[in-house]
């Protein structure tokens, strides 16, 4: 029961942070699904059908909130179903503890590229949008596939290469992208859960583990709509990014058998004040964005 618990705070958590950031549910549940000692395969099926509730809970929130641009869900749902399909039919055919630090790995580079992203990046830009068009299809449907792809090989994906892409290229205002990118992962959580059923089997998924996370995830989807126009991206995508490198590091230290427990203290030591001078560095910065554009206001 306290491990139920404990699933039932990761998937609201997480759902609380991909509803408003548009990223990090599956990354975020598949990390600390890890840490419980539980197989890759069998930690992304199992997150993949919670999300198959989570994320329509998520869309129908956005859609309500007025988050969505139904053209780019279109042009994503149909690549990145596919993209799904294979990567979970890829992945169920790896034995667990061969492919297990190698998803580590990718979770970590995942991790590391979210934070650096929102960090490096110019807040305006991830604030503010020039224009309110839907992407190409020439950008969207590759896109969609890898990400798609990586979403069911890594546990999580979709939102931290989707987002991420379509908030540099300001063409949609981040509500959009975000509402768009999390809309449209109904589709593509379906797609993985249907390849882990034909490769794995409906016994291998772990239910109570599934319904558990359902039921976080549920609760956290409308807050999150509502949450996605009030809290800064740039300072969430901090906060997650540092949150799925920490998550990975013990998964890392212990496959690869790096260093002694003294150095693996004091390496997740590091990170974390890394992390959080990140965090306050973003906060700093944003209240400094609301100041400056208040005198422009003043002067004009």
């Amino acid at each position: 029961m306290q491990r139920l618990i404990i699933f039932a705070i990761i998937g609201l958590f997480a759902q609380l942070v991909d509803g408003s950031l548009g990223m990090a549910y599956g990354v975020t549940s598949s990390s600390l699904l890890l840490l419980f000692g539980v197989s890759p395969a069998i930690a992304s099926a199992s997150v993949h059908m919670a999300e198959v509730v989570t994320t329509a809970a998520s869309g129908v929130s956005h859609i309500r909130f007025g988050n969505v641009d139904k053209q780019t869900v279109y042009r994503l749902i149909l690549p990145g179903s596919l993209g799904a399909f294979i990567g979970a039919c890829f992945l169920s055919n790896l034995p667990g503890d061969v492919v297990k630090p190698y998803i580590a790995v990718f979770l970590f580079a995942l991790g590391i590229y979210v934070l650096l992203r929102f960090l490096l990046a110019d807040s305006k830009k991830i604030t503010q949008a020039d224009t309110n068009r839907t992407p190409s299809k020439k950008l969207l449907v590759p896109l969609g596939f890898i990400a798609g792809f990586a979403d069911s090989t890594g546990g999580g994906g979709w939102g931290p290469l989707t987002t991420p892409v379509l908030l540099s290229r300001n063409e949609l205002e981040p509500r959009k992208v975000i509402g768009s990118v999390d809309a449209s992962e109904f589709a593509i959580a379906s797609a993985a859960t249907i390849g882990f059923f034909i490769s794995l089997g409906p016994e291998q998924f772990h239910w109570q583990w599934v319904l558990a996370l359902m039921a976080g995830g549920v609760v956290a989807a409308p807050i999150a709509a509502w949450l996605v126009r009030k809290i800064p991206a740039a300072i969430l995508g901090v906060l997650v990014g540092g949150l799925i490198i920490i998550t990975n590091l013990k998964t890392l230290f212990g496959a690869f058998d790096i260093g002694s427990d003294t150095v693996q203290n004091g390496a997740y030591l590091i990170v974390a004040l890394l992390w959080a001078g990140a965090v306050a560095y973003n906060i700093v910065r944003h209240y400094k964005q609301i100041q400056q554009t208040k005198q422009e206001e003043k002067a004009l």
